[in-house]
Parts: C-alpha cells; structure tokens; sequence
C-alpha cells in the first residue's frame, strides 16, 4: 500500500451542487456563465424530464444513450454534436450518458479521433465547450472523475480514455433525481458505487487521503442502501447513496479500480449485463480472494458494512454474498444468460485488462480468474 509521504493528485469539478432539489441550478450557473446553446446527452427516460435543469437558451438533446455504449453509439452523438455546436454539454443520466457527454466535450469539433486519445493524458488540448455532469443514478461516480469508457464492438473490450480536459466545470447531484430508479437498479448500482470505493481502499495504490473517502463511502451504502431499495422515495437514504456514489467518482481518478471491475467488464462488453449488476456478482468473489493480501483493510471493509464476517476467506464470502442476494441482487452467472462455454474467453479477455489487475492487492492468474467465474456460474 501507498505510505502516507508519496505524491498523489487530487481533481475534483470546479463546482458540486449536492442536494436535494437542487437541480435547477444548473440553469442557473449556465445563465450566469453566458452559454446559450447546450447539447443534453442523455437516454430516453431522462430526456422527458429536461426541463427541470432549466437551462437557458436553445437546448438540443441527444436522447440514444445505450447502457454499455459503444463506438457507434459514440460516433452518432458526435454527428450531432457537430451539427449542434453547443457551448454547454450536459451529461444527464448515468454513467454512460455521462462517459459520452465527456468524449463528445473533447472530441466535438476536435482534429482528434477516439483511437487519438485512448489512453491516459492523450487529449491534446483545452475543450472548447463547457461541461456538467447531473447523475440520475448512484452507482458510477462518473460526475466527479477524468475517464470515460466504450466499448469497442469488433473486439469487445472497454476503451479508456483519461484526461485532466474531461473533468467538469461542474457537477449537480440532486438525489431526487433517483427516486424513480426501480429497486432492482437502485441495488445493484448502489453495490457499484461501493465497490468503487472497496477496490480503491484495497488497491495496490490506496493512500491515506483516498481512504477517507473510500471507507466512508462504504458505510454510506452499508448504511442507507437497503432503505433505499426498500423504499425509493426515502430522501436521506437516496442522498445518502448519491454521496457514496460521489466519494467512489473521487477515488477513481488517483487510484481507480481493480480486479473487481476487471472480472465484471467482460460481463458487459460481451454478454450485455448491466454494469452495476456485473460488479455486484462478482465483489464477494473478489473481495474474498483479495483477504489474505488485505485482511485488515477487508475487515474494515466488514465493519463498515455492519456485516459479521471472521478473517478468513470462506466467512468474507458469506457474508459479502448474502449482503448483495439479501438486496435482490441475481447472484449466478448462469441466469444472467451467460453461457458456460464462453467462461474460458470471458477469463482471457479480463486477465488482458492489465490497468486494473496491476492495481489489485493479489496476484490473479488467468486461472484465478477463471475459478472465479466457475464459482460465479
């Protein structure tokens, strides 16, 4: 683990409008800044509910955003970004609206092209346009972080681009925005943004100014997320997932993920499992593996969750598990629509993520990997 002394660096949006009712701002803050012409990227749902942002002048809303986009999806969003030449980009939505509302805000009008860019810090210049982020989830965090991510179709791997360009000018969490998620979505995500902040915390990177966040990010789920799938219109515990979800987006940027999201992309590219439910089936998995590399960090990890676990393997598991199948959370490989035979490829294709692997606290083999996902199946 990272000692107290070694460099890291910290980014966070200019701005954070955090609460509830406060998504009219956004409005606000454009007027002020003089932006007359905004482009809103966002999914269909949340593009009937625009108008609550407010925003001043002429609004132009691409309303495509697939879950898991990939290139095509990105391709037609900058078709319209061209044709729009908005000076505001809003992310509106979850974190894949949000992920291609920052590839467009660099890329729009840009001599660039995604494969230009894949990378970390590749981005040539200073965007053009505005910024902003409204997540209308709790789960990715993507409103306070540098990456984006699509998926390329011929190969069925995440591209991922990272740049300090990417960051936004600013970012409106207002958790009323998630009382219309559906309980099964609410869980699962909600188990994203924790494992956000458990992969942080245990990562070969972790360090102390990270794990503020991270560990309260964990009790914040710990805390408020069975509420909220109980009961979606309860405002302190959706504004309680909304700051999880918050604090995982700041781990992401200095220390990011690891074998957790490694294992869970494969899920998504290839058999097109939502990304909240692809990590939460295999968190207790990982974190399991992870205990004897991390087994005080793991416990805290226990604690903060409110779980009962002893410090061995097989007791983190169980209880880990039963947290996640406990929220309604389909636990099995198999009744996702994943075949067995397709096991071996989905091993290869996570062990090839070596940006997340190299950050985890043990070694995972291809084998490991593979064990994993019979013991997932």
């Amino acid at each position: 683990m990272t000692s107290l002394s070694a460099p890291i660096t910290i980014v966070r949006p200019e701005i954070i409008e955090f609460g509830v009712g406060v998504a009219a701002k956004l409005g606000k803050w454009a007027g002020a800044q003089g932006f007359s012409r905004a482009l809103v990227v966002s999914d269909a749902f949340n593009a009937s509910r625009v108008d609550i942002l407010e925003l001043p002048g002429r609004i132009t809303v691409f309303s495509q955003v697939k879950p898991e986009p990939d290139t095509d999806n990105l391709d037609l969003l900058l078709s319209v970004a061209n044709e729009a030449r908005a000076d505001l980009i809003v992310g509106f939505g979850g974190g894949s609206a949000m992920d291609l509302a920052k590839l467009a805000s660099v890329l729009s009008g840009s001599a660039q092209t995604l494969r230009d860019v894949v990378g970390a810090g590749k981005v040539a210049q200073r965007r053009q346009v505005g910024l902003a982020q409204v997540p209308t989830t709790s789960g990715t965090g993507s409103e306070a972080g540098i990456r984006a991510l699509v998926t390329d179709p011929q190969t069925q791997a995440k591209l991922a681009v990272e740049s300090i360009h990417m960051l936004a000018d600013i970012a409106v969490i207002d958790p009323s925005l998630t009382f219309t998620v559906p309980a099964t979505t609410t869980a699962a995500t909600g188990v994203d943004a924790m494992a956000h902040c458990v992969e942080a915390f245990t990562n070969r990177k972790a360090h102390p100014m990270i794990d503020l966040y991270a560990i309260e990010g964990v009790r914040l789920v710990g805390h408020y997320l069975a509420r909220a799938v109980a009961d979606g219109s309860d405002a302190e515990a959706r504004a309680g997932l909304s700051l999880a979800s918050l604090y995982g987006g700041f781990c992401l940027g200095p220390v990011n993920t690891a074998g957790g999201h490694a294992l869970a992309y494969p899920l998504g590219t290839r058999w097109h499992v939502a990304h909240g439910a692809a990590n939460a089936l295999i968190f207790p998995h990982v974190l399991a593996f992870n205990t004897p590399a991390v087994a005080e960090k793991t416990s805290k990890v226990i604690e903060a969750l409110n779980l009962k676990a002893a410090a061995d393997q097989a007791s983190v598991f169980d209880a880990t598990f039963g947290f996640c199948a406990g929220l309604g959370i389909e636990m099995r490989l198999s009744a996702l629509g994943v075949p067995a035979d397709d096991l071996a490829t989905m091993a290869d294709d996570a062990y090839a993520i070596r940006r997340l692997l190299d950050n985890n606290p043990r070694e995972l083999g291809r084998d490991d990997i593979l064990a994993i996902y019979q013991a997932a199946y």
